[in-house]
């Protein structure tokens, strides 16, 4: 039997929601219980979706219904092998609708965001110059070897001014990466208006949207967008996988991300590599658990659709960010002031508190987890807190970040704000 019609055999995983109800579909480990002081037992309040959300209960499905006929893909004759390759090749597909990409556009499974940010680095053409805000992710914000840092803007108009500015003095290649949504604020960024500047000037953007997927629908054509990377830990697929996805030819040009089995098309005296940038830059054995839980978080959400899906979150969201404004001496961090649309991400600072004092307080005393720190985004945070705040200059200054999800419920919400209110109240 052939990889073509084995993979059309594939049946669809079945989730645990019907899309005529459009439920939200469940996530693994709401009943999970914490020790906190005193010896009790609480239910997990899991505030921490930006760090890594957990696994949505069809996600696991998926990879179990995959498990019992596991083999390696691309190169085995045998049925489990087949089956196994067309499962993978059928993430692919799935994992290309959800982004919205383009027909011709490359899909390269990776690790993760960082991943996926280091290979479309390597794969640069010679002599590229990248434009980057100093609010990235260290992801977005390390991997080049030649880039124009830009300062944090203080309004959205700005960073697009700063960026028509930068490119119409730039020559030869030029790539301008920007996140879709903070990892640290959960602003959303005007990547439509920055990737029509970018293409104006004749240069090519890559939108860093791990934060973006979990909350809202990504359309990497209606948006124009040439390249996205986002991760499967933070889509409710924690199975080790990423995606890089874009136009080809960087990519089929570039030098081979790994070199070895998979990415070649023959070995003798020259090495012959692949001109596909999928095989060319997936050398070895894939993560084949990754790919199919990754796709079939694509699908969930895809099904359960985002209107349900940014209600939920919406009222969520607010729910928290009026009880923390409620607190006396708790204060939310911003970019763009508290009107500016953002995802379920909230960081804050309180008075009398170190960062890591107030997230230590929150999981041992109330069974709360959320992040502490500067969540991989060094200078913004330092910029956010301001150069004047105690231990900034010399890089000890640190928030806590809260986060939301599928998942998230009143309890969680009310609970964060009371604890809050309990420690700024001691």
């Amino acid at each position: 039997m052939s990889t073509l019609t084995i993979f059309n055999s594939v049946p669809a995983q079945k989730t645990s929601f019907s899309q005529e109800s459009r439920e939200i579909p469940a996530v693994l480990g709401t009943d999970l219980e914490v020790p906190v002081k005193g010896g009790q037992l609480v239910t997990y309040a899991n505030l921490d979706y930006a760090a890594s959300a957990p696994c949505l209960e069809p996600v696991s499905a998926a990879v179990n219904a995959a498990l019992p006929a596991y083999s390696s893909v691309h190169r085995g004759a045998g049925y489990a092998s087949q089956l196994t390759t067309a499962r993978y090749e059928q993430a692919r597909h799935t994992v290309r609708a959800f982004a919205g990409a383009r027909a011709d556009d490359a899909v390269i499974f990776t690790r993760n965001t960082t991943d996926a940010t280091n290979l479309l680095a390597r794969s640069l053409p010679e002599g590229t110059t990248v434009v980057v805000f100093d609010t990235e992710h260290h992801a977005s914000l390390l991997p080049w070897p030649s880039a124009v840092r830009l300062s944090p803007p203080p309004f959205p108009g700005e960073a697009v001014r700063q960026v028509d500015s930068v490119l119409s003095e730039i020559t030869g290649p030029k790539l301008l990466v920007v996140t879709a949504a903070s990892n640290v604020t959960g602003e959303l960024w005007p990547i439509a208006a920055l990737a029509h500047v970018a293409h104006r000037h004749g240069a090519r953007i890559l939108v860093d949207a791990a934060q973006l997927v979990p909350h809202r629908r990504l359309n990497l054509t209606a948006l124009d967008l040439d390249y996205v990377a986002f991760s499967g830990h933070k889509l409710y697929a924690p199975f080790g996988a990423g995606v890089l996805i874009g136009r080809r030819d960087w990519l089929s040009d570039g030098e081979p991300y790994l070199k070895g089995g998979g990415a070649v098309k023959s070995v003798t005296d020259v090495t012959e590599w692949h001109d596909d940038a999928e095989p060319r830059h997936e050398a070895g054995t894939p993560n084949v658990l990754g790919a199919i839980a990754l796709a079939a978080a694509c699908d969930a959400l895809s099904a359960t659709g985002w209107n349900v899906l940014v209600r939920e979150e919406e009222r969520l969201l607010a729910r928290l960010r009026s009880g923390l404004a409620a607190v006396e001496g708790v204060h939310e961090l911003s970019l763009w002031g508290p009107d500016h649309p953002r995802v379920g991400i909230v960081s804050f600072v309180v008075d009398g508190y170190s960062a890591r004092e107030v997230a230590e307080a929150l999981s041992g005393e109330y069974g709360i987890g959320v992040r502490d720190g500067k969540f991989c985004a060094h200078p913004f945070v330092r910029h956010l807190l301001g150069e004047s705040d105690g231990g900034c200059e010399d890089g000890t200054a640190s928030a806590v970040r809260a986060s939301i999800g599928i998942g998230t419920t009143e309890e969680h919400v009310d609970r964060l704000v009371s604890a809050l209110r309990d420690l700024v109240s001691r």
